[in-house]
């Protein structure tokens, strides 16, 4: 960033949402004034919102129902100028909540602080989270504006299929339906190429995209760094909380979409009602056990030998990716949002029941006594609550962070970063630093609906420097910027980390005996 301070700040931004409220609904009347921008298919019609310049609700693909349990088909042209002024609905799934959805889901949002040609911003394109099941980027928490503004970039949010809709396996039933099991990921390739093509006319630079994601959204981007139909699409990456070491292999893909028909009261051999069956039904569904982990049913990216034809992290990392700058990133406590501190899981816990306790949350096969009394030695002031946290977190998702940053490290990939979100919440003690905790940092929005971040002065400074890294990356291919501690590369042995609190410092291995324990037994991605 040119050691430059962000050109507005948080609070302005923050002021200015009071005069300038977001619209809720689609069909909102033209007024004059809204910006236009001619995209490669057609005009589209916005607004300024908070400072910025907002076109919400793109369409990017034609209306998947026509093309359900197939590739996606590049948005056609139209004549008259498209409204750009409210989100579209979102992918149909169980945890919708009051969000509008359709199976004609394939819209992105842009914001930009000037819609000019010449600008040649850098561009930050967002996944969302959810795993690959549900999720939005509708969410408060990832809306662009404040990002767009205080880091002087266009920012790009793109919604795409899910669950069944993206990842249903059906190419062992019927080969018309060779592509499925990873739609999802072509939707997002769909939506990077609409990136290329049209992101020029927003102010943006197609030869510096970013693609970023939390948790899910990390997860497909691990994902497309071993697709090749992904080559070239973007030039920096970042994942937040989010992993994908191996895909799901094709036999377990075939077993879940066997149960998945039998939750529909279909056999084999009636596969191709699917295509029939209403949107709800399908939705319905979805309630299936999974065959393979237990619980409700994994739906994720299936080694295909056809688009996905390695692990994306496995044996190591793909040589296709190598040489793109990436930062990968957890937060300290993750599991703290997944396992209610206020929940039975943790009234009564102690000693004598810890280990019980902790069976299930685990990822990785190892004897919870002996983790627990491993844990006791290193770290004899931590009570039961803490353990529990900090042994579930290391033993669940966070070793595929760490086997994707060593991999690279291995493969020679020095532009690498790691950090971990050490910021404990102030609005609710007990959460601490939890999935998801890091969004608002890096998208500007601590005050939205959602946030558990605060708003103090020391949060804003904590989100000047982790949105001025992402930023930084996006402009340079490093974060290091002036308001930023000096972040090393991530290299082996040392394994530099940055941790990001209200004290932020770069440590080498700040988690080397958790990290050490837990690789005493391989992780399996969980749904491959």
């Amino acid at each position: 960033m040119s050691g430059a301070r962000f050109p507005i700040s948080r609070r302005h931004l923050l002021a200015g949402a009071a005069a300038l409220p977001f619209v809720a609904a689609r069909g909102r009347a033209f007024a004059a004034g809204d910006p236009e921008v001619d995209t490669a298919e057609g005009r589209v019609r916005g607004i300024r919102e908070n400072g910025v310049l907002a076109f919400k609700g793109i369409r990017y693909g034609e209306d998947t129902a026509r093309y359900r349990f197939r590739a996606p088909v590049a948005a056609k042209p139209w004549n008259s100028v498209q409204s750009a002024q409210a989100f579209a609905p979102i992918c149909p799934q169980r945890r919708a909540g009051s969000e509008p959805t359709s199976e004609d889901c394939l819209f992105l949002n842009v914001w930009t602080p000037e819609a000019h040609p010449r600008a040649k911003r850098p561009v930050l394109v967002y996944f969302h989270g959810g795993a690959y099941s549900n999720g939005t980027v509708t969410d408060p928490l990832t809306h662009g504006q404040h990002l767009a503004a205080g880091g002087d970039v266009v920012v790009v949010t793109i919604n795409h299929r899910l669950n069944a809709l993206g990842y249903l396996y059906l190419a062992e039933f019927d080969k018309r339906f060779a592509d499925s099991g990873n739609l999802g990921q072509f939707d997002l390739i769909l939506g990077l190429q609409w990136v290329r093509r049209n992101i020029a006319a927003f102010g943006g630079d197609p030869t510096r995209v970013m693609v970023f994601g939390q948790s899910g959204g990390g997860a497909k981007i691990a994902t497309l760094m071993g697709m090749p139909a992904a080559k070239g699409l973007f030039h920096t990456a970042a994942t937040m909380s989010g992993q994908q070491v191996t895909a799901s292999g094709p036999g377990n893909a075939v077993a879940r979409t066997r149960a998945y028909l039998s939750t529909l009261g279909l056999s084999d051999e009636q596969f191709a009602s699917l295509l029939d069956i209403p949107i709800e039904k399908l939705v319905e569904g979805l309630q299936a056990h999974d065959p393979i982990l237990g619980g409700s049913l994994y739906f994720g990216p299936v080694l295909d030998m056809k688009w996905l034809t390695r692990h994306p992290f496995w044996p190591d990392a793909n040589p296709q990716s190598t040489d793109i700058p990436m930062i990968l990133g957890n937060t300290r406590e993750e599991t703290r949002a997944f396992i209610d501190p206020r929940g039975d899981k943790l009234k009564g816990l102690d000693w004598g029941n810890i280990a019980a306790r902790m069976r299930p949350e685990l990822k990785i096969d190892l004897d919870p006594d002996w983790i627990v009394k491993s844990y006791r030695g290193e770290f004899p002031d931590w009570g039961p609550v803490e353990l529990f946290y900090r042994a579930t977190t290391a033993g669940r998702s966070w070793p595929g962070q760490v086997i994707e940053a060593d991999a690279r490290a291995s493969a020679g990939a020095k532009r690498t970063w790691v950090y971990q979100l050490d910021h404990d919440s102030p609005v609710d003690p007990l959460r601490k630093a939890a999935h998801t905790d890091d969004i608002p940092f890096v998208f500007g929005t601590l005050a939205a609906e959602g946030s558990y971040s605060g708003t103090g002065e020391a949060q804003w400074k904590l989100s000047d420097r982790m949105m001025g890294a992402f930023v930084a990356l996006a402009r340079s291919g490093d974060p290091n910027h002036a308001g930023l501690p000096e972040w090393p590369h991530y290299e082996l042995p040392e394994r530099a980390t940055m941790r990001f609190g209200l004290d932020t410092r770069a440590e080498n291995d700040p988690r080397r005996f958790e990290r050490e324990l837990f690789a005493r037994a391989p992780y399996i991605q969980p749904g491959s």
